[in-house]
């Protein structure tokens, strides 16, 4: 009998989102390369209240995915807080990175005033901004740090992925991530970030670009085949 893991998927549900309709596909592909089994759980981000860790526990992992902003900013927070803070294998994609980088500023840095600039336009302390060069519908070159796990799971210093979005860590503060436990793996052409992972986590990894668009055209994404193996070897 195949290991079968459940996988919460962290965000609002739309079918016209090209990465909501990939994911189910790009979790099954990487099970079925793993001879494991997933099973992808929806969780709307107005249903994750205060009682997160009760709502979550019975997943293997969680997974932000994709479309925001959230119909909850402060509902996906808690779902990222709980899966860094329990040790659950983690992966955020586009909107996941952006809200990653936010909770660990807000509650590891204690940096409280850290938002995000779609959401909030007046924030003083806008640490997702606006791209200077948006990325809808592109794709492109992204150098992954020596030593990285990102870069031992792809088995390369250079990737070349896909993106949709048009909202990033704002440079003015990747500073801010030079000394913590999450550290810079991935950045583009221009130097800028495009992908973080957590030092001493199961598997807490984050990037701007969409790997589970590789599911579209039908082949397995080997960071999402290291995020199922990692959900796969925790239970």
């Amino acid at each position: 009998m195949k290991a079968s893991v459940r996988i919460a998927l962290i965000g609002d549900y739309n079918p016209t989102v090209k990465a909501h309709v990939a994911i189910p596909k790009a979790l099954e592909l990487a099970a079925s390369d793993l001879s494991g089994k997933v099973e992808p759980v929806w969780i709307a981000t107005p249903l994750l209240d205060k009682n997160t860790e009760k709502q979550l526990s019975a997943f293997d992992a969680v997974w932000c995915v994709p479309n925001s902003p959230y119909a909850s900013m402060d509902g996906a927070l808690r779902a990222i807080r709980f899966a860094r803070e329990s040790g659950r294998p983690f992966l955020g994609t586009c909107g996941g990175f952006q809200h990653a980088v936010i909770e660990y500023a807000r509650n590891a840095l204690g940096l409280s005033e850290a938002d995000h600039a779609e959401s909030n336009p007046d924030a003083a302390m806008p640490l997702v901004s606006r791209l200077t060069c948006p990325l809808p519908g592109a794709r492109a070159k992204i150098r992954l740090k020596p030593g990285s796990r990102l870069g031992a799971i792809c088995g390369k210093t250079e990737i070349v992925e896909n993106y949709n979005c048009n909202f990033g860590l704002n440079p003015r503060y990747a500073s801010m991530l030079n000394d913590g436990k999450l550290t810079i793996s991935g950045r583009d052409e221009n130097d800028e970030v495009r992908a973080v992972e957590l030092a001493g986590h199961s598997f807490f990894i984050a990037t701007l670009f969409q790997p589970e668009q590789s599911a579209l055209a039908g082949a397995a994404h080997p960071l999402i085949c290291a995020f199922v193996r990692a959900a796969l070897d925790s239970k």
